[in-house]
């Protein structure tokens, strides 16, 4: 049996060691996580043809949403505040037109800290730009509570995991289709989960940081692969 295509739209870094241009880039926690689930990953490059991205995105079985810089404002409507970091409205086009395409598709999606934003911007809802300092969710472990029997719960194995935090940016108005499935103790959305039949999961967390040594986080990544098989 075929391992399963997992494409995963890539971040566009500015010049890197080695290369004159704009690099498309992955992080390899991404990469490992895929393997260590029995995927093989598909990056799939920013381009002003959209058509490209479709096409790329239907000849894959699974999708995966990563992290990156911050989501344009004007994607949802509001105005910009001087917290924003790394806003690049081609990289926020490809994603949110490979989301319409691989639920088009009917493949499964999971979608980790950015790529939850980006879901949740694609389908209608909106972002707080800048949560408060305190709690800090940047760069932390805490828990979080997940709802019992929700998909997330299933696939992770657990309803109060320990997370690897690292955002300023979090849902505020939940996108129709979308329902909650996890929280912070402080209000903070950190999980959602799409209400179609369609396995389509999105975290605000780090789970492939910390996914070679926990199973529950590692449970994403294999869960992913499962429904793309």
């Amino acid at each position: 049996m075929s391992k399963p295509l997992i494409a995963i739209p890539g971040r566009l870094s500015p010049e890197a060691t080695g290369h004159r241009t704009p690099v498309t880039s992955c992080g390899q926690n991404y990469i490992d996580a895929i393997h260590r689930a029995g995927g093989l990953p598909v990056l799939v490059p920013p381009t002003n043809n959209l058509s490209v991205i479709a096409e790329t995105i239907a000849r894959c079985d699974g999708m995966l949403m990563i992290g990156g810089g911050d989501v344009s404002p004007s994607k949802y409507g509001a105005t910009e505040w001087a917290t924003l970091y790394g806003v690049n409205e081609l990289v926020d086009d490809c994603e949110i037109a490979a989301l319409h395409r691989a639920m088009e598709c009917d493949i499964p999606i999971l979608a980790v800290c950015r790529g939850q934003q980006v879901l949740n911007v694609a389908l209608g809802g909106t972002l707080i730009q800048h949560l408060k300092t305190t709690p800090d969710h940047r760069d932390t472990m805490h828990a979080i509570q997940v709802v019992t029997g929700s998909r997330l719960a299933q696939a992770m194995g657990t309803t109060d995991p320990l997370i690897h935090s690292l955002h300023h940016q979090a849902i505020e108005k939940v996108a129709p289709g979308l329902v909650v499935v996890g929280t912070h103790q402080d209000g903070t959305i950190e999980a959602v989960e799409h209400t179609g039949s369609t396995w389509i999961v999105a975290v605000q967390w780090h789970p492939e940081d910390t996914a070679r040594d926990d199973p529950s986080q590692q449970g994403l990544f294999n869960t992913l692969i499962s429904h793309a098989s």
